[in-house]
């Protein structure tokens, strides 16, 4: 996300590259004029010709594909090692012969790093009292 006073805003963009592709100026004064580098000019000029002003807004960077991403029976057999056998994560990464931050990334995607609100023996959430106010549990005696 582009914060409001950033030179390159969308509609920033869009006037640096219509005064590239429509009016002609050269990419060097256009990127002086905007106080960018022209490689910066040149690429938004391009994608304002290739896919006019939808393509001025900012896209994911996020990639397409994670060709190393862990295979989802690997991450399945790690969360049924984790609830039914209550393992740390470098037990199971010597069951299963993975590496112990592989195991650990599974569990911090799958929420399951901390055990700590869990119960150890039944693997029921532990119930924990709320109140609104400190103090609502005091009893008075007279």
């Amino acid at each position: 996300m582009v914060h409001a006073n950033a030179v390159l805003t969308p509609r920033g963009r869009l006037l640096l590259a219509r005064l590239i592709v429509d009016e002609g100026w050269p990419i060097v004064r256009a990127a002086e004029h905007f106080h960018v580098s022209w490689p910066t000019a040149k690429r938004w000029a391009t994608r304002y010709a290739e896919m006019g002003e939808p393509g001025m807004q900012d896209r994911s960077s996020r990639p397409y594909r994670s060709p190393n991403r862990t295979p989802q029976l690997v991450v399945r057999r790690i969360v049924r090692l984790r609830w039914r056998h209550r393992l740390s994560p470098l037990a199971i990464a010597s069951e299963l012969c993975v590496p112990a931050s592989t195991v650990h990334a599974v569990l911090v995607r799958c929420r399951l790093n901390r055990l700590s609100h869990i119960d150890i023996r039944t693997g029921e959430p532990i119930r924990r009292y709320e109140h609104d106010h400190p103090g609502s549990m005091i009893h008075f005696l007279d």
